[in-house]
């Protein structure tokens, strides 16, 4: 199985990658590639992760300008799809339409064979991507849906295509879990098997997204984009104490919005949200820095450590002091 990424332009092949069969048989290894973006295109990385049936892969780079890659695999697979940040377009000979991706999309796709050619639009663009075998991937697909029943029949017809024809926003869960993924410290059949119950967990997400068939959003695109702007804010300024009117001027919107719009958007409110983010981010350093409490507690914006404890016993039910124990 190959998969080639090139600029037909001036004739550079940037990705070429030959994966055998073995590359997916169940043997308990796990292999791993990083990828890096040079100028003129851009500066950036993509990660890769292989095991089982699972390639897993994530990126993110700073394009100069819109870059358009053409594409060539001879593999089938099906592929969990996540855009962050960004946009991408996708045209083959054998899908029946333009595949575009927005910021904070997701989708599930089946590609047979595929050969076409991309566009990445975006100063910064971050992707996740989980291909997996089509015979593991059916193993998982609930029987008892229209949708699925559909999807099922595609794949064993060999005939690229969504399995929904309209992109799901990324839920909060979802963003969780590809965190977890993309912050994998763990090495070895550990990280196997880590990766593996959360390429699973993130799958069931998306099937169940899916299959419950939400309504749709009262909210407009742009305003979308602002709360997810403002998730974007919190998560690169824990240090920071700021209020909602604060947050929501930030980003063009007025507080009755942003409430509104967050809770429906993410399940909790702004400022659970941010406590909870806060908490994470602090167990991950008490569990991985040399850095002391008190220090911690500044860095996600605590003026006092006693509250920065209170806080932290109320979400895990052990001290800071306590937790490596």
């Amino acid at each position: 199985m190959t998969l080639r990424l090139y600029d037909e332009k001036i004739g550079r092949t940037l990705i070429e990658r030959k994966y055998p069969n073995t590359y997916f048989l169940n043997d308990g290894d796990i292999k791993e590639c990083i990828t890096y973006l040079k100028p003129p295109y851009g500066t950036g990385f993509y990660h890769e992760i292989c095991f089982g049936s699972v390639h897993i892969g994530f990126g993110n780079v700073a394009l100069a300008d819109k870059l358009l890659l053409y594409f060539e695999t001879d593999f089938d697979s099906v592929e969990m799809h996540f855009t962050l940040k960004g946009k991408s377009s996708a045209m083959s000979e054998n899908f029946h339409k333009t595949v575009t991706f927005d910021s904070y999309q997701h989708n599930i796709i089946y590609a047979h064979q595929m050969r076409g050619k991309m566009e990445f639009d975006g100063r910064e663009m971050q992707m996740l991507e989980i291909n997996l075998a089509p015979a593991f991937f059916k193993k998982f697909l609930p029987e008892d849906s229209d949708l699925f029943n559909s999807f099922r029949a595609a794949i064993d017809r060999q005939d690229s295509c969504l399995i929904n024809p309209d992109h799901s926003r990324i839920s909060l869960e979802m963003y969780q879990i590809l965190n977890d993924i993309m912050y994998c410290d763990r090495k070895g059949i550990f990280k196997r098997i880590y990766l593996e119950a959360k390429v699973a967990e993130l799958l069931l997400l998306q099937l169940e997204q899916l299959f419950i068939n939400e309504s749709t959003s009262s909210l407009s695109h742009k305003d979308e984009e602002k709360i997810y702007a403002v998730r974007d804010y919190i998560i690169s300024n824990l240090n920071k104490n700021c209020s909602l009117v604060d947050l929501a001027h930030q980003v063009g919107t007025n507080e009755f919005t942003l409430k509104k719009g967050f809770k429906e958007l993410f399940g909790t409110t702004v400022f659970n949200f941010w406590n909870d983010t806060k908490m994470e981010h602090a167990k991950k350093m008490l569990l991985e820095s040399d850095l002391n409490i008190n220090e911690i507690s500044d860095l996600i914006g605590y003026k006092n450590a006693r509250h920065f404890s209170t806080a932290f016993k109320k979400k895990y039910n052990v001290i800071p002091s306590k937790i490596k124990n």
